[in-house]
């Protein structure tokens, strides 16, 4: 990576609203829940918030509505130690929204309205060129639009930018997007999508790994859940546990995954202490409700990390 230090984030921001169930609802039928929140969310937003709050010199790609709750999240984020001037607000447009039902075992459901989203069109992505070209590190998911990450992901690859794509939600990707990143971090369901592999076990996920690695990838770490990430770099190819916590909301457990990781990366972490850098700032999350509310910031993390021993 470069010696800059400097992260870029593109992706998406939205308005969680969050329902806390006993159980999800089965069609037609009508639940009742113990706890309603609105927080702010997007695995973009998530995931830079993940890493401004990670200690990372940070610049974030987005689009907000023209409305209040945009600018509410734009200083919300910029209060999370992160760069927003590359946040464009669009006017005619409402800030993204998901709905989202949380049950008992912190397990969750997402519907989601882009909004604002689908306006980070590949030219808005063009007008951040010398941002992105400039930077040791973009991190990108999938809830942009595809063409954007596409285009993000030339211009990194051209100005020898590192390119990490967390390809959440789950859907088909080309090979010559594959090809531009050298960092890929999908959970079981994503790298069955990528590579048609079920991954079920240890052994499933290594095959995974390999096919991803066969489309150019130089990292694949596929994050497993409770079972922690299967990590394998052509000298790696093992599974590196998660830390054992009580889980009351999944939420953002991902997000603040990755978002902690690269952090970690760019600041010259040896791979396996980014990936358990990154595990302990999932760990304290999931013990939190919300997304971005449950992230934690660094001395949490160094804190937490010191009491494991």
């Amino acid at each position: 990576m470069k010696t800059t230090e400097k992260l870029v984030v593109l992706g998406s921001i939205n308005a969680d609203h969050i329902l806390n169930l006993a159980q999800f609802p089965t069609p037609g039928e009508t639940v009742t829940g113990q706890h309603y929140q609105v927080a702010f969310g997007g695995k973009g937003a998530n995931q830079a918030v993940a890493a401004g709050r990670s200690g990372a010199n940070i610049s974030f790609i987005a689009c907000v509505g023209g409305d209040d709750i945009g600018q509410q999240v734009r200083q919300q984020l910029a209060s999370d130690n992160i760069d927003v001037s590359p946040v464009d607000s669009v006017d005619g447009e409402s800030t993204g929204v998901a709905l989202i039902f949380v049950n008992q075992e912190g397990e969750n459901v997402i519907g989601i309205h882009a909004g604002a989203n689908s306006a980070l069109t590949p030219e808005r992505v063009e007008k951040h060129n010398t941002l992105i070209a400039s930077a040791s590190a973009l991190l990108m998911q999938l809830e942009s639009p595809v063409e954007s990450v596409l285009t993000a992901a030339r211009i990194a690859h051209q100005n020898d930018t590192t390119v990490i794509l967390n390809p959440a939600p789950a859907c088909p990707l080309s090979d010559e997007l594959l090809a531009l990143v050298d960092i890929i971090t999908p959970n079981e369901t994503e790298a069955e999508k990528l590579t048609g592999i079920r991954v079920e076990t240890e052994a499933d996920a290594s095959k995974a790994a390999q096919k991803l690695h066969e489309k150019g990838i130089g990292i694949v770490m596929i994050t497993m859940g409770s079972r922690g990430v299967w990590v394998s770099d052509g000298s790696i190819n093992e599974r590196i546990a998660g830390f054992k916590v009580k889980a009351v909301d999944t939420i953002a457990a991902g997000d603040t995954f990755n978002g902690a990781l690269v952090t970690a990366l760019i600041e010259g972490k040896q791979l396996q202490d980014a990936i358990r850098f990154g595990h302990a700032a999932a760990a304290i999350a999931v013990t939190r409700k919300g997304a971005q509310p449950s992230v934690p910031w660094r001395e949490e993390i160094d804190r937490f990390l010191s009491e494991q021993g």
